[in-house]
């Protein structure tokens, strides 16, 4: 019901006739200063009403797809209203967003297992004989850690950093102003860099931890105009 009342709204704001309602006026806002393509925002809302089956991916192809259809085409629309057209900002945008959906996955599985929930690749977690009760069990007790669950991490995690290096290598064609965009890959690369010294044991600690020097990477940067 609700995912079916953003699909009618979407439509009713490329008619110039928005609904009623806070979100929606700005949104038709944005629609017409930006001209933003309906189709990224139809595509974000399909794919999470996909997602509302509350199940684990099938494999990392499924979260990948997941991760293009709704994180990828948030930033395509962060591009629109930057008034970036080009089709290397587009590529990069592509294996950012499939990071960032990969990270948010793995970032979230302590909270997810903490509740009986494991959406981690099922094909992943097979290769290495790692199971739900496994996660759930580790969440829990520290000492009980299979090494198969680091053994899923690190394969997650490097799918993910493989994704970001791709993104990386279109940078000398990426325009200066697509920056802004993709400055999440500071946040990416953060926790990937701090899974890696926990040795993949996204249970650690100090995973729970903000980073206080994330603020100035940022800065560095953005003015710097690299991601």
């Amino acid at each position: 019901m609700r995912m079916q009342f953003w699909k009618t709204a979407i439509e009713e704001i490329y008619r110039d006739e928005p609904p009623k309602q806070p979100v929606s006026s700005e949104l038709w806002r944005a629609v017409r200063k930006q001209h933003l393509t309906k189709r990224w925002l139809l595509r974000i809302i399909t794919e999470r009403e996909k997602d509302l089956d509350d199940r684990a991916y099938r494999n990392l192809q499924e979260l990948e797809t997941y991760s293009e259809n709704t994180q990828s085409s948030l930033i395509y629309l962060l591009l629109e209203c930057l008034g970036v057209k080009n089709v290397h900002a587009d590529h990069a945008a592509s294996h950012i967003g499939k990071a960032q959906g990969i990270v948010t996955c793995l970032r979230a599985t302590p909270y997810h297992s903490s509740r009986r929930k494991v959406y981690l690749p099922m094909d992943i977690c097979m290769l290495h004989g790692a199971s739900q009760e496994d996660f759930i069990r580790g969440s829990r007790e520290p000492s009980s850690r299979e090494p198969s669950i680091r053994d899923v991490a690190y394969d997650i995690a490097s799918q993910a950093h493989v994704h970001l290096e791709h993104a990386r290598s279109f940078s000398h064609q990426v325009p200066a102003a697509a920056t802004p965009a993709f400055l999440q890959t500071v946040v990416l690369e953060d926790y990937l860099q701090r899974v890696r010294r926990a040795d993949f044991d996204i249970f650690h600690p100090s995973l729970q931890k903000r980073n206080p020097l994330l603020p100035i990477q940022l800065y560095l940067r953005s003015w710097k105009k690299t991601y």
